[in-house]
């Protein structure tokens, strides 16, 4: 099953990536991540957001950062 976990639409938040079916940003879960907060406490505060949702979007960025294109074009050496 395919499904989109990020939405970027310029009519909902001036194109500011968010989860799909919500208005909320996806750069807040990395806030509360980079905070050392953990993904409930996001979860607890964000109930429109399922756990699996932001699963799916942590694994997204995993896969970004990665991706052997992208550390071979954004490391020194």
């Amino acid at each position: 099953m395919n499904k989109n976990y990020i939405n970027i639409d310029p009519e909902v938040l001036g194109g500011t990536p968010v989860f799909s079916g919500t208005r909320i940003p996806i750069y807040i879960l990395f806030d509360y991540i980079e905070g050392g907060e953990p993904l409930s406490a996001f979860l607890e505060n964000y109930p429109s957001v399922s756990k699996e949702h932001a699963q799916e979007i942590l694994k997204l960025a995993e896969k970004f950062v990665t991706n052997d294109k992208y550390v071979n074009e954004n490391t020194a050496g």
